[in-house]
């Protein structure tokens, strides 16, 4: 979900070795990170610099707790995905791994801060909200070191074990009331008199947005951003449910491959969970997903949902988009890794000019889905063609084998890729081996953390 700056190809000079072709990889946008990365160190070095005076342990832990509240701050922000902010980095499954990220670096930040605890005893007065700010951050500092461990390993190393999901998202829509906890400590632990101040707007200001920030994620989002729908056709196919949704009011406007957030209290799936959207916009602005059963929720899709239940559908989101790319390009898909493709298929004219290929790769033949989408395409313009590999028939798909099917020449094509990482790694690998490396990649995170 990802843009890409335009990368020529290398030009060998006379009489000087050919270096080595590298794959342009779409890479992670630096400006978000950048944005979040330099209030955080702002915060570290004003607290350092005001509590100075009282000794390098007291300024070394002021400077990990500013630190880490301005971090923790910034999480609950991203979580409310603004819209405004999301281009800046390339997308919000990318916005995602940040704020993953700036959620451990608050943990390390607070562990840290608890290990160097300023004590200013015998510089100030002592007095009973002081007190019950120091409970409150004791409170905090330990519910929200749990709730972040749970975070980070959803998925247990080495034995396999995985949080359920509900447990998982009780405890991201639990750190805000943590959080605010957190920010009485600020606001009421006592600290010296006669300092700098600056520090202290800095905190509050941080804290309030934070606060802010979660009581829109939870209270007021839910009302602007989800559209009503029905589910007008499901279907099964193998192990994927294909759903079309009918709007119920106003539609939902969306370009090809983008994703959208689905939830059905109705039928007790209330959890809002992502996918890529399988259509291109309709007049009618009917949606369709194809969702494969990865876990519980997705597993019971078949059992739960009927004709006429109501879904509820957030979004969109992403910034995957082939008219972004060059004119030859090669779409390559994993398994459900098709459905942005799809999507693209669809909305594709007689009038696209670009020279495409798609490969998608299956464990089986009823794993193919869309398949009668990707005939129509390919009837409607002589530019576009596809191929499925079917791994337990066709045997895997090798560079080797993507070079000769494709009606071009890899080297000079952009890669678009959606699917498991491991495939992506193995083709590109083999295609640099055979000197074939393609002029840019873009993919799409198959998964948000």
């Amino acid at each position: 979900m990802t843009d890409a700056v335009h990368r020529d190809g290398n030009a060998s000079i006379q009489g000087l070795p050919t270096l080595p072709r590298l794959p342009f990889i779409s890479p992670l946008p630096m400006t978000g990170p950048l944005l979040v990365a330099l209030p955080c160190l702002l915060a570290a070095l004003l607290g350092f610099k005001t509590y100075a005076p009282y000794g390098a342990d007291a300024a070394l832990g002021i400077a990990f707790g500013a630190a880490a509240v301005v971090a923790m701050a910034q999480t609950l922000i991203l979580a409310a995905r603004p819209p405004l902010v999301e281009p800046l980095f390339g997308g919000l499954d990318r916005m995602y791994r940040v704020h993953k990220w700036l959620g451990i670096s608050a943990a390390v930040l607070m562990i840290l801060h608890q290990q160097i605890e300023p004590d200013f005893e015998r510089t100030v007065r002592e007095t009973g909200l002081g007190e019950l700010g120091e409970e409150a951050g004791d409170l905090a500092f330990n519910a929200l070191l749990a709730l972040i461990a749970v975070s980070w390993f959803r998925r247990l190393p080495f034995i396999g074990l995985e949080i359920p999901y509900q447990i998982w998202r009780f405890s991201h829509r639990f750190m805000g009331v943590l959080f605010a906890i957190v920010i009485v400590h600020q606001f009421f632990v006592d600290m010296p008199t006669g300092v700098d101040p600056f520090l202290s707007i800095l905190l509050n200001t941080f804290g309030i947005a934070g606060v802010a920030a979660w009581i829109f994620t939870e209270l007021v989002a839910p009302q602007l951003r989800r559209r009503e729908f029905t589910v007008s056709e499901i279907s099964q196919t193998g192990d994927t449910t294909t759903l079309r949704l009918s709007p119920k009011g106003r539609a939902m406007r969306w370009r090809p491959g983008q994703f959208a957030f689905v939830r059905a209290p109705e039928a007790g799936l209330s959890e809002p969970h992502p996918f890529t959207i399988a259509s291109a916009p309709r007049p009618d602005g009917a949606l369709t997903f194809s969702i494969r059963a990865l876990g519980g929720w997705t597993r019971s899709l078949p059992a739960t949902l009927r004709t006429g239940t109501r879904v509820q559908v957030e979004g969109p989101y992403g910034r995957f988009d082939f008219r972004k790319g060059g004119a030859r390009q090669i779409w390559l898909a994993g398994g459900i890794g098709i459905t942005p493709f799809l999507a693209w298929a669809e909305s594709m004219t007689e009038a696209e000019r670009r020279d495409i290929h798609l490969v998608h790769c299956v464990r089986t033949q009823e794993e193919a889905i869309g398949i009668e989408t990707l005939r129509a395409a390919a009837a409607r313009n002589p530019r576009f063609s596809f191929e499925v590999v079917v791994t337990t028939r066709d045997g895997r798909l090798t560079a080797e084998r993507l070079i000769g099917a494709a009606p071009f020449a890899v080297r000079q094509a952009d890669l678009w890729f959606c699917g498991p990482t491991g495939l992506k790694d193995g083709i590109l690998k083999g295609l640099k081996a055979r000197g074939q490396t393609p002029r840019r990649v873009r993919f799409e995170q198959f998964e948000f953390v």
